[in-house]
């Protein structure tokens, strides 16, 4: 009994001391404290880095890497102070409030004992818009290079953007998701979703309700360039992040944010957390269905037809992806095949036009895995016709359409594999599918009679090709000629002489600038790509001094200026 009773006192002597480092401390300005960091994400690959804490407030502490802070100058570092003060005036007022009133509160007063959560700004890698570490949350006789806080790191690059308040929500989102699915439901997330709902957060702020050079534009631009990429797949790559973005976007758009809310605090994680708040808010669709319905979304985009069938978010009712074309002769009998991969949950939009006559496609599954096959029936008054292939077991499925190139115009398939529901990693399995196309023209038509068709279809051929074309460079040609850029141009601008202006430009820079060289008032993707690298090219003048390290394809202030310096020369 004795020996019972030392023992007790001997474990709770341990555990106090052991609880010590646990409880909150008092803080000063200016102190050091060297914090372990994920080398893969600094900028030169350090583990550990020593830092200063430089601003104090109710609910965060502030602290910036030294070396960094050290080489700025009084003024500067007034500057970011200052900033740093609205931060936290807009985290206390809003991003905080906002976020915890709907998925719930972060671990507090957490492993630290303090309710502050600890914000450290060190050097990272381009393009790198932060990141938590779920290691801090643990003990470190657990985790050895734990801080034992509760704490986000955010990029130096950004200590004085306007978008550091979007990159706060983000992270800020993953500390509740961290205790909200870890700590109470006992399970961890998927990264896709986890990534999804901290993305989501900028719309929840109202950060994305201003369109131009919001969270949700940079994400459509990347989208647009890449739109074939698994909503499930993570690779930590730009398009990543835009894909289940748009995704996240058209979900709560028709099922509301609950559906976000309450996966979250389901003890089930991806899409099976997604079904779960899907039936407990009373929705028909399944994950499954609400995947298929996107696909369709963004070929159709279209509420008056379909409520399904269109986004509903103010700044997305124009979205569009361009599908692929595939070109079948325009007379005589023909067929084409195509053979093309696939992974879970991706995009995939193939077009046929040309052709004339009655039309077969067969598709296939070459592995036989589960495949969801929509098409869209376009007439020759561009209305449109939804339908889905009936597969047999073996993944196989054909249709007939009846006078194609004649009645009908064109057909959009789309197909999407749904095999997997769980489990994914960084790199899945593509998978293979096929179909063919084939074409049996219809007999009977005098010469004059055929050649007045065929000369009708290649004219809707053309007008075809133009509108995609238009939707990925834009084919209006306008005046270009000027000698300045007087307003801010961005990614969407339509028929404008300013954006012809701009092109004309970027052109006259040479092949490395602007490789398309088109010149059509369309501020599409190509553009967008030639202004980026225009601002890297001179990096120190429009980039730098804003604390940049990549360029962003907005046509601001410090770009204008160094646009129309060099248009002064020229002119």
């Amino acid at each position: 009994m004795i020996n019972d009773i030392k023992k007790t006192i001997i474990f709770l002597s341990a555990f106090s001391i052991l609880m010590c480092g646990f409880n909150a401390k008092a803080f000063s300005v200016n102190e050091s404290t060297l914090f372990n960091i994920s080398e893969d994400h600094h900028l030169n690959g350090s583990d550990k880095i020593q830092t200063k804490l430089v601003k104090i407030n109710p609910r965060i502490l502030f602290y910036v890497e030294s070396d960094w802070w050290d080489k700025q100058g009084e003024l500067r570092r007034k500057d970011i102070l200052n900033n740093l003060e609205l931060l936290s005036i807009e985290f206390e007022n809003k991003i905080y409030p906002t976020l915890t009133s709907l998925f719930g509160f972060e671990w507090r007063p957490g492993i630290d004992g303090d309710e502050r959560i600890t914000v450290l700004f060190h050097q990272m890698k381009d393009n790198m818009g932060g990141y938590f570490r779920s290691a801090d949350e643990r003990p470190k006789i657990q985790v050895t290079d734990s801080n034992q806080r509760e704490m986000l790191y955010l990029p130096i690059a950004k200590i004085e953007s306007d978008q550091l308040k979007v990159l706060l929500g983000h992270e800020m989102m993953h500390l509740i998701t961290y205790n909200q699915k870890t700590r109470v439901a006992g399970t961890d997330e998927e990264v896709w979703l986890n990534e999804g709902r901290a993305e989501y957060a900028s719309t929840i702020l109202g950060y994305d309700d201003v369109y131009v050079g919001s969270n949700l534009q940079r994400r459509v631009n990347a989208f647009i360039s890449k739109n074939d990429d698994s909503i499930t797949e993570w690779t930590d790559k730009e398009s990543d992040y835009a894909v289940v973005n748009i995704f996240l976007h058209y979900l709560v758009d028709h099922y509301g944010v609950n559906i976000l809310v309450d996966s979250l605090k389901s003890r089930q994680v991806g899409i099976d957390s997604i079904n779960y708040a899907l039936l407990k808010n009373g929705a028909k669709e399944d994950f499954s269905q609400v995947f298929t319905n996107w696909t369709i979304a963004l070929i159709i985009n279209d509420c008056s037809v379909n409520s399904k069938y269109c986004f509903t978010n103010i700044n997305l009712k124009k979205i569009k992806v361009s599908p692929n074309l595939n070109f079948l002769p325009l007379s005589g009998n023909s067929s084409l095949s195509i053979t093309n991969t696939i992974k879970n949950w991706s995009g995939n939009w193939q077009k046929i036009i040309g052709g004339k006559g009655d039309l077969k496609l067969k598709f296939s599954s070459l592995t036989n895995p589960n495949f969801k096959v929509p098409y869209i029936i376009y007439d020759k008054d561009n209305k449109y016709l939804v339908k889905f292939f009936e597969l047999n077991n073996n993944q196989e499925g054909e249709i007939s359409i009846l006078g194609f190139g004649v009645d009908i115009n064109s057909l959009i398939i789309l197909p999407t594999l749904q095999n997997k529901t769980t489990n994914f990693y960084d790199q899945e399995y593509s998978y293979p599918y096929s179909f063919t196309v084939s074409i049996k023209e219809k007999l009977g038509d005098s010469n004059q009679e055929l050649i007045a068709k065929l000369l009708a279809r290649i004219e809707f051929l053309k007008a075809e090709i133009a509108k995609l074309l238009a939707q990925k460079n834009g084919q209006i040609i306008i005046n270009a000629n000027c000698n300045s850029i007087n307003s801010n141009l961005y990614f969407g601008m339509q028929n404008d002489s300013q954006v012809a202006c701009l092109q004309n430009f970027l052109k006259n820079q040479g092949q490395d600038i602007y490789p398309e060289a088109l010149i059509t008032g369309n501020f599409g993707p190509a553009t967008f790509q030639a202004v980026i690298r225009f601002q890297e090219k001179y990096k120190s003048e429009i980039l730098s001094p804003s604390g940049l390290q990549s360029g962003n394809g907005y046509v601001g202030p410090r770009t204008r200026t160094k646009i129309n310096q060099l248009l002064g020369k020229y002119n």
